[in-house]
């Protein structure tokens, strides 16, 4: 009966997983803050996306993580047409083809010394418009590489627009571009940072948004889709399901929200010190987000989550 009435229901095809890709390894490198995640391997990561793909996973969210040496101020790896990533996001094209819907991360954050997302000026801060530049760049490499979807998560202002202009310049009008409209500045990317090598010292408060703040992810949210956003997200997704709820209930476009490492880690970490059902409680994080208005939830549980749905567990 309690089946037979649900309002909320969670399929394997609502799921993306992020995964990580690492330039120079020979053997997956586990994230230590992060429990059963690891840096991929480009062998690795192709075993990853076909097991996500049989598991009935919706898309997968790929993110480089480049050799140390190979960074720089202006994040030149990360538009190299031979950087991890692009070469990555054409492993597992060639792997799964248009079984699984690629997706990539657009944002220098992984590739610059000092860490940012973006260029800096003589001040130290971030320059939005030489950014944007780098930004335009990036998107066509990924494309080129055979993405489906690019996802600029950087913040800068106007980053839609001249994204989406730079993708139809080349003739990829088919290539979606999915706006981290609602970016906060969280605690809780605090795994991540370890997971992509991070090289940041301090934080990104001037470009990412007010954790005390709702309206301005309204005005975010107004002009990532006037300047032709095809998807939205919020991210985090758990402390701000009042921020999603309000997007979804806003929109007639689709709404991703992104489970971030932070809140993987707390399961895990709860979880091994038995103090909560592991199962259970990713069941409960997954449904309150898609209750809440997602559609489209990354996930790092994505693969394990979508075999227990699909097995009615």
């Amino acid at each position: 009966m309690r089946r037979m009435v649900a309002e909320t229901r969670l399929h394997p095809s609502d799921l993306i997983l992020p995964a990580f890709v690492r330039e120079g390894i020979a053997e997956p490198v586990p994230i230590q803050a992060m429990p059963g995640v690891v840096q991929h391997t480009r062998d690795t990561l192709r075993k990853a996306a076909v097991e996500a793909c049989e598991a009935g996973v919706a898309g997968i969210m790929l993110f480089g993580v480049p050799e140390d040496a190979k960074k720089d101020a202006l994040g030149t790896a990360g538009t190299d047409p031979e950087g991890i990533l692009q070469v990555a996001i054409r492993d597992v094209r060639a792997e799964v083809g248009d079984d699984l819907v690629v997706m990539s991360d657009l944002c220098l954050d992984e590739y610059t010394d000092h860490g940012h997302c973006g260029v800096l000026a003589a001040d130290g801060r971030v320059d939005n418009d030489a950014t944007l530049e780098r930004y335009a760049e990036m998107a066509q490499v990924q494309a080129d590489a055979g993405v489906h979807v690019v996802g600029p998560s950087g913040m800068m202002d106007g980053q839609i627009g001249v994204v989406r202009d730079a993708l139809d310049t080349i003739g990829k009008e088919d290539v979606s571009v999915l706006a981290y409209t609602a970016k906060y500045s969280s605690a809780f990317y605090g795994p991540f940072r370890e997971a992509v090598g991070s090289s940041l010292r301090g934080d990104r408060k001037t470009y990412q948004q007010d954790p005390a703040n709702a309206r301005e992810s309204l005005r975010e949210l107004a002009l990532d889709l006037e300047e032709g956003a095809d998807m939205v997200m919020v991210k985090p997704a758990g402390p701000y399901l009042d921020i999603l709820a309000e997007v979804a209930a806003s929109v007639d476009v689709p709404v991703a929200a992104y489970q971030i490492s932070g809140e993987y880690a707390m399961v895990e970490a709860a979880a091994e010190k038995g103090w909560i059902d592991r199962e259970a409680a990713i069941a409960e994080t997954l449904l309150g987000i898609r209750r809440a208005g997602a559609r489209m939830i990354l996930t790092y549980w994505a693969t394990e989550a979508a075999r227990r749905l699909s097995a009615g567990r």
